[in-house]
């Protein structure tokens, strides 16, 4: 590992892997010092490991390659083994394992989350401007609604609703003004071509090959914003950067690998805990550029729907349980805290799967538990992308 690097980049991925070496000329061709940054893959078994080790090596860019039975051995290595079920198997949530892994490395100040489906637009210094958003203070837009949600993509002519975001949150009346920021903590980039839908509304604008016909372009958003306190938002990981300090409040949760099969709202109840924990630190997620292009691969609508449906009716609720939760905490482990036993206490039964939220309240607070645990053991060196992981 250099002894600049910073930023801990996270890429979930089984298939397109070689999506980096856009991110990394992209770097290159704005200036950006890649020595600052350290990749983590967090990929399977069945994966194609030595060419992800062959291709960080070829770019000349640290990291490391954990597919499953790595992360089983970095668990054991830290005396950590009793939290490994923390990981789900096969699943989106894993880049929760970069959390753990950028926890462990008190060198690291900044996360990266990059989806192995999106490029970089080449206008943008991708990682650059990134790290600008976290730095940002002074004024920039906010947004509010009525119904205390705000839609990322209320910019674009196109009346989309991105995943996660609460169907009886529809219809908004949208309220647009100017603050002052002096505490951005995570910078979501938002996305061209594919929109980032659920599968009910794919399958409302007549798409069966999970992507939707509609696209977004440059020209759908416009200035940079912030979302106003008491109001909630979507977060989606494919292109999103952050303050070390918010990883206690940013577990993706342990989807898809449970009783219940819910699965896809990993990232988007991670981004409702963690608006929650902005909204009582005074503390701001920023939202817009750099902008990636979303090359979602076609896949059957029906399987994301399978997917989903488990949890779309929890997804109308969570926000609400989450609202007020917490507001006496003073770091983002106490919000955290907070939520974590609000979910694992609480009777959910009047929902469909709703002891699924307790199971999240549970793993939550082992969430917690782990990160405490990491704390005590001494800052582990990065390995060489070399080493057999």
């Amino acid at each position: 590992m250099s002894a600049e690097a910073d930023v801990c980049v996270v890429v979930p991925t089984i298939r397109e892997y070689e999506c980096m070496r856009s991110y990394f000329e992209n770097a290159r061709s704005h200036g950006f010092d890649l020595d600052r940054l350290f990749v983590v893959l967090v990929t399977e078994d069945f994966c194609d490991t030595d060419g992800m080790r062959e291709m960080l090596a070829e770019e000349g860019v640290d990291g490391a390659v954990f597919d499953g039975n790595a992360r089983e051995r970095w668990f054991a290595e830290h005396g950590l083994a009793e939290y490994a079920h923390l990981i789900p198997e096969a699943s989106h949530a894993q880049t929760s394992f970069g959390l753990l892994y950028l926890w462990a490395n008190d060198a690291f100040d900044y996360g990266v989350f990059i989806d192995d489906d999106t490029l970089p637009h080449p206008e943008y210094d991708f990682f650059g401007t990134h790290l600008a958003n976290l730095d940002f203070e002074g004024e920039v837009t906010t947004v509010s609604s009525d119904e205390r949600w705000v839609n990322v993509l209320y910019q674009g002519d196109n009346d989309l609703y991105p995943r996660g975001y609460p169907y009886s949150a529809m219809d908004e009346t949208v309220e647009i003004e100017t603050t002052h920021v002096e505490d951005i903590v995570a910078s979501q980039g938002l996305w061209t071509n594919v929109p980032d839908l659920d599968a009910v509304r794919i399958l409302m604008d007549g798409d069966l090959r999970g992507q939707a016909r509609t696209r977004t372009s440059a020209a759908d958003f416009g200035e940079d914003f912030v979302v106003a306190e008491g109001n909630y938002t979507t977060v989606c990981s494919m292109n999103l950067a952050f303050e070390r300090e918010v990883v206690p409040a940013f577990y993706q949760l342990p989807m898809d690998d449970n009783e219940w099969e819910v699965g896809r709202f990993d990232d988007i109840w991670s981004g409702v805990f963690l608006k929650r924990a902005c909204d009582v630190l005074e503390t701001q997620i920023y939202n817009g550029a750099p902008l990636c292009e979303h090359n979602k691969a076609p896949r059957s609508t029906f399987d994301d729907l399978q997917n989903e449906v488990a949890g779309l009716e929890l997804n109308e609720h969570v926000w609400e349980v989450v609202d007020g939760v917490g507001g006496d905490a003073n770091s983002y482990a106490g919000v955290f805290r907070a939520i974590a036993d609000e979910l694992a206490e609480g009777d959910w039964s009047e929902w469909n799967n709703g002891a699924f939220l307790t199971h999240c309240g549970e793993h939550m607070r082992d969430w917690l538990d782990c990160l405490n645990a990491l704390d005590d053991v001494a800052t582990e060196e990065p390995r060489a992308i070399a080493a057999d992981d």
